[in-house]
């Protein structure tokens, strides 16, 4: 009460909304001030589950997980998102069937869907809006997916998904930069804790801000623009320049494997692609002051090449002020931080106060009991 400052019959019959929506629930007794020991109250993080969908281009992941995001189980499966929608989806609703079937829960017990994808989305619909590695899915709906769960679904770019992750279930009050470097790349904007999406969603969308190639080239980026940050420093790009420089590459795991044991070549490319997104991060430190910045995705794997070069920019052309504490690091789960944070979305929309309240009306009113918590005639 004293935190809230609302009054005590408000906080008691708070506390028995919580209750009867099974959010609440007692923990044994704590220390008696001299009268009878006060009952404790915990959060019920097995009232229900989540399913934390993290789409990628070339694979899913699919992960149940309880209210505190705990994950009960998780399963993943190469796709590739160019098939569209509806075959992709199909293939997400037979993981989270043998997932949840695995954790011993029905989709009955699904309180909420988060789903992220490699995309702009416009947050509001869970739409994509013309993502440009993702043929076939603009404007698809896809909470109506998930459909059969009868729930509130969530979707949401990858790399806002990845931030939230990052951030973990603790909570922070910092302003963080997280950049996906992979097939794409992107930003995550984290303002006192929370992700900042911008008007329609598309926050954070660096892959496409345009730079000055080293070699003074002209590259068209596949959103049809010249120049574009992933054109020129992202996934696709370093295999180009690696192929073109006769290293007998692939994927762009050989090639971050290459640099971890020391090629030369490979190391370089890697160096000058950190460079090239460095030059773009000093702008926005210059810009937004983060208290962090954190490397993630595939080609952030390559560690130490990467961040030298990205090291090198930030701090030689960000304002000495804006980088005198920064951090720059590589994330520590970056395979995780995509199921996390989309269980962490999902968390958050079903946890909203306008979302418990109406789940404890509903409660109320299958319990017959009136708002005034008075039983109804029947």
């Amino acid at each position: 009460m004293a935190l809230t400052g609302a009054s005590r019959n408000t906080v008691s019959a708070r506390v028995d909304q919580l209750i009867a929506a099974n959010l609440l629930e007692e923990g044994g007794r704590g220390w008696s001030t001299g009268g009878r020991p006060p009952t404790l109250l915990r959060f019920n993080s097995r009232a229900g589950c989540v399913l934390a969908v993290d789409l990628g281009v070339t694979s899913v992941d699919v992960a149940v997980t309880d209210l505190s995001a705990q994950i009960l189980q998780t399963i993943g499966h190469p796709i590739d998102i160019a098939d569209g929608p509806d075959l992709v989806l199909a293939e997400v609703d037979r993981l989270a069937q043998e997932a949840l079937a695995a954790a011993g829960l029905t989709p009955a017990d699904v309180c909420a869907v988060g789903v992220g994808v490699p995309g702009p989305v416009e947050f509001s619909t869970g739409r994509p809006f013309h993502p440009p590695i993702m043929p076939g899915w603009h404007d698809y709906p896809i909470p109506s997916a998930f459909a059969r769960y009868e729930c509130p679904v969530y979707a949401d770019n990858d790399v806002n998904v990845m931030a939230l992750g990052e951030m973990g279930i603790a909570g922070s009050d910092e302003d963080v930069l997280v950049v996906k470097v992979g097939t794409g790349i992107g930003c995550g904007i984290i303002v006192d804790g929370r992700v900042y999406r911008g008007a329609q969603g598309s926050a954070g969308d660096i892959g496409h801000i345009s730079v000055t190639p080293p070699d003074g080239q002209t590259v068209i980026c596949r959103c049809g623009n010249e120049n574009c940050l992933e054109a020129i420093a992202g996934g696709g790009a370093l295999l180009r320049d690696a192929r073109a420089a006769g290293v007998p590459v692939s994927t762009t795991r050989e090639l971050v494997e290459l640099a971890a044991r020391g090629d030369g070549s490979v190391l370089e490319l890697v160096r000058n692609s950190g460079r090239t997104i460095g030059t773009v991060l000093a702008s926005l430190v210059n810009f937004f002051n983060p208290h962090r910045i954190v490397m993630t995705g595939g080609v952030a794997q390559a560690g130490a090449p990467l961040l030298a070069g990205i090291r090198e920019a930030v701090y030689g052309r960000s304002m000495p002020l804006a980088a005198r504490a920064l951090d720059i690091t590589v994330s520590d789960a970056p395979d995780l931080s995509g199921r996390l944070g989309a269980a962490l979305m999902a968390i958050e929309g079903f946890l909203d106060e306008d979302s418990v309240h109406q789940l404890s009306r509903a409660d109320e009113q299958a319990a017959g009991v009136s708002p005034a918590g008075t039983r109804t005639g029947r």
